[in-house]
């Protein structure tokens, strides 16, 4: 091996996925101190939102969420192991509507009101830090209208060349 593994050092990224995973671990206990077993908080937006609009399709819930239809279609999967939704077909064979189960309907005004702590736990948070991070993030979208990530990204690889092909071995002759 020619490189050092570029993954053995931290990341820029990796504070921003550990927080991240930090708050919604929090987020997740006050959810198995009420008893509530089974539901990540990522399942909150879409089960509040099918609440308010009843039954969708994936990507009609993916579109409304701005999320993209593969990140909804792992979620939702989730979500129904942990008996929150129901699937059916819908107007086709690769369409699936979604609807609440029971259960998922009945944590709806707990979610509702985590939901809206949580966003007054935020401003709270914006307000104490010198950089109130929805600042940063419209800075940082800002920043990337003006030159996107991939064209930063592109600015910086370097590939190294392909190592040449083996010789072709003669006919008849096996290749070493």
């Amino acid at each position: 091996m020619t490189s050092l593994d570029p993954t053995a050092s931290p990341g820029r990224w990796d504070t921003v996925h550990a927080l991240m995973a930090a708050l919604d671990a929090q987020i997740e206990s006050l959810y198995t101190d009420r008893g509530i077993h089974g539901v990540r908080p990522r399942f909150a937006y879409p089960l509040i939102r099918l609440a308010h609009t009843g039954p969708l399709m994936i990507r009609e819930l993916a579109e409304s969420l701005g999320r993209s239809h593969s990140a909804m279609s792992q979620t939702l999967t989730a979500m129904r192991r942990e008996g929150l939704v129901d699937s059916e077909s819908g107007t086709d064979a690769r369409t699936r509507r979604i609807t609440l189960t029971e259960r998922g309907r009945a944590l709806i005004p707990f979610l509702e009101a985590e939901w809206r702590a949580t966003e007054a736990a935020v401003a709270e948070l914006d307000d104490e830090i010198p950089h109130a991070l929805s600042a940063v993030v419209a800075e940082l979208e800002r920043a990337l209208e003006r030159r996107p990530m991939r064209d930063r990204i592109l600015a910086h690889l370097y590939e190294p060349p392909a190592a040449p092909a083996p010789p072709a071995a003669p006919a008849g002759e096996p290749h070493p």
